[in-house]
């Protein structure tokens, strides 16, 4: 019964120690007013280590207040873009302080009174 159960069951992805994976936000809660409004899929991270079958741990940052291990569905593998206009540049990390986000900025372009 395990060897039928398995077949079905297998790393289709081929993630491994090392490779970077987009993390999915579908059990992440952030202060976002809206689903909608929230970002489908948080920065690329790191695999740190291989737990069981399917089961990965992530080098997440130490403002990141969740845990660290996730199954392969939730994770998505990064690829690099096929042609040079393809380009995305990773997601700001999320800082959460006093349970709201914070981002730094550089500037400010428009200020209107």
């Amino acid at each position: 019964m395990k060897k039928q159960f398995d077949k079905k069951r297998q790393n289709l992805q081929e993630l491994m120690e090392g490779d970077n994976v987009w993390l999915e936000a579908k059990n992440i809660h952030s202060n976002q007013p809206s689903k909608k409004l929230d970002q489908k899929r948080y920065r690329s991270f790191k695999i740190s280590k291989d737990i069981v079958q399917e089961v990965f741990q992530l080098e997440l940052p130490e403002e990141q207040a969740i845990h660290n291990v996730f199954n392969e569905d939730l994770l998505i593998q990064c690829r690099k873009p096929q042609f040079k206009g393809k380009h995305m540049d990773p997601a700001p990390s999320l800082n959460i302080i006093n349970d709201e986000e914070e981002y730094k900025m550089e500037e400010v372009m428009n200020h209107r009174k």
